[in-house]
C-alpha cells in the first residue's frame, strides 16, 4: 500500500480525533506505561489549535502511532477521509464505525483524562 506524505504537515490533519470507548481505554493504559519523561515531553508541546493532543510536533509524527485510533489508521485511504496532499489514495468506501465514538481527543478528552 502506498503511504501518506505526512512529513511536514505539522499535524494539520490530526484532529480533532473521534475516539471510541475501547480506544480510550487502550490509549489510557498505554499512556500510563510511558516513561514519565516521554509523557511530559509529549504533553507539554505547543500544538496548532484542534490538533490531536498526541501529535508529536517535535518529531513531526503521531506520538501514539502503534495504538492510534481507527480513524487515524483509515485517514487518507477512505473517500470521506482524503489527504489533500495525496487524494488519489482515498479509494476505499466511506469509513463505517465498528463502535460509535464517545468524544474527540483535544476537545472532550485532553491530557487531564490521561
Amino acid at each position: 500500500m502506498d503511504t501518506l506524505p505526512c512529513q511536514g504537515c505539522n499535524g494539520l490533519c490530526c484532529g480533532p480525533v473521534p475516539i471510541t470507548e475501547k480506544e480510550l481505554k487502550t490509549i489510557h493504559k498505554k499512556i500510563k506505561a510511558f516513561p514519565r519523561k516521554v509523557r511530559t515531553e509529549l504533553e507539554t508541546q505547543p500544538r496548532l489549535f484542534g490538533t490531536c493532543i498526541f501529535y508529536d510536533i517535535n518529531r513531526d509524527r503521531c506520538g501514539i502511532h502503534a495504538f492510534r485510533p481507527e480513524v487515524c489508521r483509515a485517514f487518507g485511504y477512505h473517500q470521506d477521509l482524503v489527504c489533500f496532499r495525496k487524494p488519489e489514495l482515498a479509494t476505499k468506501e466511506p469509513l463505517t464505525w465498528k463502535e460509535e465514538p464517545i468524544g474527540y481527543l483535544s476537545i472532550d478528552f485532553t491530557w487531564a483524562a490521561f
